[in-house]
């Protein structure tokens, strides 16, 4: 692992004065650590704040402003970031925990050791917070509940219990192999119903639901009386409902039934008037995973992206030695899935910046911890991916910050203001000026807590 440069600690005498402006309390059970002199992007999609001063106590924000704005408390610890850039921590609303290690799908893969590590590493590339989207094992809640209170490290986790699929089709056990007990594969509606019950009494974040038969490679297809039941059954127990999908007339039934989430991009045809209204009558938000395509063929086509010293380093090895094979770099180059990920990704990126600029609602994600998508990494290249197909850098940002967390209907994070969670990346460099460089981070913190990064 690299050497980082460690922010320099200054020393600071007693400062007169009030402890923090824009604080509902002064009172702290803890010690104050104050980020100072680094530009700040709230993550509300507001201006940059040069010169910016951070609180930061008891795992909190307790105020966040110019420096005229925020007076520094007596006693803190202050932090000189000047010439850095700090942004929120990133949340993910697609990622799977527990699938691949290296270059397997297995269903041993979903252990505590494996999955804790995966989370570290979401969490030192500054993904603070994420989603698996399904095919979970109970073990899911155990994590969950060990990383709410702290005894564990690693990014938090939300999720989606097993999801629902189908027999012989998706999720396709050629491309991830789990347990009977990651997924539900109902015969019926009343089967669909009987399983949304039991992922609601565990506890459940969300419900996810696959309507693909991946390009007519799968012998069957969800039906349609049994997602309609599923997401009728979801609202009953006030549960959202995420839909894997590939085409539009797929997503267009999703929301005829009144799915949720649209959770990866329309990638067949450019979404028209019909789609757009549906989204907007259901509410419903859109995550386009354009790295999901992107990483069929990336690897090949362009193998400086893997051998990026911000990005080799947190590859597994043997992942690292498949995608530096110049014999498989030259079949995935020539073989035709990559060309139709080359075509869908053409698409997924035009259709998302129509849906932007219609007004939808979008979240972030890359179906990381899947296929080639690395943990922590492919949310990095997600964020290229957006300004590629014409978002500024900061649209893009704000969408994986303050977005990704209404999405989640979490309130207490997604944007650098006080009273909320002190989940901060610190960058050596400005990604308004280039989005690539999210990826140069000088430090993470997670709760007010420095992450250890190695």
């Amino acid at each position: 692992m690299r050497k980082l440069f460690r922010l320099k600690l200054v020393s600071v005498a007693a400062i007169f004065g009030a402890l923090v402006l824009g604080c509902a309390s002064t009172a702290t059970k803890g010690p104050v650590t104050v980020l100072k002199g680094a530009t700040m992007i709230d993550g509300a999609g507001g201006p940059p704040v040069p010169s910016a001063t951070i609180v930061i106590a008891d795992g909190k924000i307790l105020a966040a402003g110019s420096a005229a704005a925020v007076r520094i408390p007596s006693g803190a610890r202050v932090i000189d970031a000047a010439g850095k850039t700090v942004i929120p921590g990133l949340i993910s609303n697609h990622a799977h925990l527990g699938i691949v290690q290296g270059t397997q799908s297995k269903p041993e893969n979903y252990n505590r050791e494996f999955i804790g590590s995966q989370l570290k590493q979401f969490e030192a590339l500054g993904v603070t917070t994420v989603t698996s989207l399904g095919m979970n094992a109970p073990l899911f809640y155990t994590l969950r509940a060990d990383l709410n209170q702290g005894k564990m490290a690693g990014a938090d986790i939300l999720g989606a219990d097993r999801g629902i699929g189908v027999e012989a089709g998706a999720p396709p056990a050629a491309i991830v192999s789990i347990a009977p007990e990651q997924i539900y594969r109902p015969k019926s509606p009343e089967e669909g119903r009987a399983a949304v019950a039991e992922m609601s009494g565990r506890g459940t974040d969300l419900v996810k639901v696959w309507l693909d038969d991946f390009g007519k490679s799968l012998p069957a297809k969800i039906a349609p009386d049994i997602y309609a039941a599923v997401v009728d059954e979801a609202h009953k127990r006030n549960l959202r409902v995420a839909a894997h999908i590939h085409d539009m007339a797929d997503a267009k039934a999703i929301l005829g039934v009144g799915g949720d989430i649209v959770a990866h991009g329309v990638r067949d045809a450019p979404v028209d008037a019909e789609f757009i209204a549906l989204m907007k009558q259901r509410n419903a938000w859109y995550i386009a995973t354009l790295a999901l395509d992107d990483s069929n063929f990336i690897f090949a086509d362009r193998p400086e992206v893997g051998t990026d010293p911000l990005v080799a380093p947190w590859i597994h090895p043997q992942l690292k030695a498949l995608i530096s094979d110049p014999a498989w770099q030259a079949r995935v180059k020539a073989a035709p899935g990559a060309a139709n990920a080359r075509k869908d990704l053409a698409m997924n990126k035009a259709n998302l910046v129509t849906l932007y600029n219609a007004g939808i609602p979008i979240g972030f994600g890359s179906d990381s911890g899947v296929g080639f998508r690395i943990p922590g990494i492919a949310e990095h290249r997600e964020l290229v991916l957006m300004v590629e197909a014409g978002l500024t850098p900061l649209q893009s940002l704000t969408i994986a910050t303050s977005n990704a967390a209404r999405l989640l209907k979490l309130d207490d994070r997604g944007t650098i203001q006080a009273g909320k969670r002190a989940d901060l990346v610190v960058l050596d460099a400005d990604p308004l000026q280039d989005i690539k460089n999210t990826l140069r981070i000088n430090s993470v913190w997670h709760r007010g807590v420095e992450v250890r990064r190695n």
